[in-house]
């Protein structure tokens, strides 16, 4: 049995161990900070590493110098806001003005414990915990006022991490007037940025790439959305906000994701337009060309600086070769439909599956103007068929 003495002295030489271990000890939060900023195996930030191990990209550590902007920590917001966290960004700045309730307990990463409090400074609590080797900058306004919209565009302006605009401005609003806002804001400062956004159905979704004067603005034409096929009233329900369907929102989201990252590190193709329709797993894509007449004045602006540069590449553009089917046909006879729409006056080309959200009303006819029968082109779908009812 060993001694008072020895025990007392094998007391010691831990107590010394343990004090020298205490140290050179890292605390925690510092050690999570010195491990996201080396680019090791054991990184638990460099959540990008696969994409260079599979030889996708290069330099994946470069997310860590960009910034994005998030307009609305909402369904679909809430998601991309965490992703892209995890995918290490180097600065997030996120604008709302709505305060969590127990109704958005199925944004996915909202708790319980945060109803009452804004969305955004909810939103940077839990962002920060998973991630914080992010900057996160929260803006509790709305910016559709006239205040509010100047202190926005100040934000994605400056806001980046050495104080110039930031790389890419991420649409993920519910509403018309926040979506002109920012398309208003963008093209004024030139900016790229994606607008997304989930059906009030719940069973389609859209994202949509915006490059100032190279593609369609968000005011160059109505609105897109997937068509559904099937009747809504079937669908709504009293007192049921639909629409926060977690999945349908995950899903839009991960194509916002994934198509910001692919633009921001440079892999892949990013999709212009991508839908996506829960039914029947359709995802319709195309190019939108800006319009011409577009109300936007700074679109205009932004289309004559275009013409001046390269295009933009667009994937779905197919060129058909002009020359004779035949190459004895020395009459030049082809055969047309009858039905396709005529080049010169069609100003939309849509891919099937997709639809415009409304119709917008052509110029005034001699018909219309002297009182006469109003233009079938004038008339919406449902007016169309309410006058076949009446017949």
């Amino acid at each position: 049995m060993a001694s008072v003495e020895e025990l007392q002295k094998k007391v010691s030489e831990l107590e010394a161990k343990l004090a020298a271990a205490q140290k050179n000890a890292v605390p925690a939060r510092e050690k999570i900070q010195v491990m996201s900023s080396e680019v090791v195996d054991s990184n638990p930030y460099s959540r990008l590493m696969a994409l260079k191990r599979m030889g996708i990209v290069d330099n994946y550590e470069k997310i860590r110098e960009l910034s994005v902007a998030v307009v609305g920590v909402g369904g679909v917001g809430s998601v991309t806001a965490e992703m892209l966290t995890r995918c290490g960004i180097g600065k997030l700045i996120l604008f709302d003005y709505d305060k969590v309730e127990l109704a958005n307990m199925n944004r996915l990463f909202f708790q319980p414990h945060q109803a009452g409090l804004s969305k955004v400074d909810a939103a940077a609590a839990t962002l920060q915990a998973i991630n914080p080797d992010v900057a996160i900058e929260a803006h509790n306004y709305n910016i559709t006022t006239v205040d509010n919209f100047q202190k926005f565009c100040d934000s994605i302006s400056k806001g980046s991490l050495i104080g110039g605009p930031v790389d890419l401005v991420l649409s993920c609003v519910d509403n018309f007037e926040a979506r002109m806002a920012i398309n208003t804001a963008c093209n004024e400062l030139n900016q790229r940025w994606f607008e997304s956004g989930v059906s009030e159905n719940a069973v389609s979704g859209h994202i949509q790439f915006i490059v100032p004067g190279e593609t369609a603005c968000f005011a160059c034409a109505p609105p897109l959305v997937v068509a559904s096929k099937i009747d809504e009233k079937t669908l709504k329900k009293d007192g049921v906000c639909a629409a926060s369907l977690p999945t349908t929102m995950g899903i839009v989201a991960g194509f916002l994701v994934q198509n910001t990252l692919k633009h921001l590190l440079g892999f892949g193709n990013v999709s212009y337009y991508l839908g996506y329709s829960a039914l029947t797993d359709f995802f319709p894509t195309m190019t939108l060309k800006p319009n011409p007449q577009c109300e936007e004045a700074y679109c205009r602006l932004r289309q004559t600086e275009a013409q001046g540069r390269p295009r933009v590449e667009l994937a779905t553009e197919v060129t058909e070769d002009a020359g004779p089917v035949h190459h004895d046909n020395q009459w030049g006879i082809s055969l047309v439909d009858e039905n396709s729409p005529d080049e010169e006056t069609s100003t939309l080309s849509l891919v099937d599956g997709v639809q415009v959200a409304y119709s917008v009303p052509v110029e005034s006819t001699p018909e219309s103007s002297t009182g006469g029968a109003v233009a079938a082109s004038e008339l919406s779908l449902e007016d169309l068929m309410q006058q076949m009812k009446t017949m």
